[in-house]
């Protein structure tokens, strides 16, 4: 038999060498094992612990602004720019309400110099029925604008109730 001569398989054997060695190098190595499982934890906690310390961050600098702004208990006096004429505040607090959402909580909504018709989208949109509006005369408000709502924070409202409004008459 000559080394040109076809073999019992029907290959030269160079091609049989070529099978064998494309044989041992496909079952030479396992295939790689993902844990996706662990994978999508390990993100979820690496987010978590983002959020977690972001909100952390949060609260200790509003908490150390709330502290800056504590006085010591002391009087002291602190120089105010000459104002040439005064303008009387609105109480912002009057004009809000808390609308109970899920169990995240209440969400504040402030209504403060707001006009009716806005007003009513709110309330619309909230699920929420407007009860009567009337008006009241204040020198510190834009006349049609909301004054103070019925009932307005701390108390809460759900869905469904009705909420009483005041307008600047001017």
């Amino acid at each position: 038999m000559s080394s040109y001569d076809p073999r019992s398989s029907g290959c030269t054997p160079f091609e049989e060498e070529l099978i064998n060695a494309m044989d041992d190098f496909a079952h030479s190595t396992d295939t790689p094992a993902f844990d996706t499982a662990g994978m999508v934890h390990r993100t979820r906690r690496r987010r978590a612990t983002l959020v977690a310390g972001f909100a952390a961050a949060l609260i200790a600098a509003g908490g150390g602004t709330a502290l800056a702004s504590m006085g010591d208990g002391a009087s002291h006096t602190v120089a105010k720019p000459a104002a040439t004429a005064t303008t009387p505040t609105v109480d912002h607090k009057k004009a809000t309400f808390l609308l109970a959402y899920g169990k995240s909580g209440p969400i504040a909504v402030d209504l403060t110099g707001w006009d009716l018709a806005t007003a009513k989208g709110q309330f619309l949109k909230a699920g929420l029925k407007l009860g009567t509006v009337t008006k009241v005369s204040s020198p510190a408000c834009k006349p049609g604008s909301v004054v103070e709502v019925t009932p307005h924070a701390p108390k809460v409202v759900e869905t469904g109730d009705t909420i009483e409004v005041k307008l600047c008459a001017g």
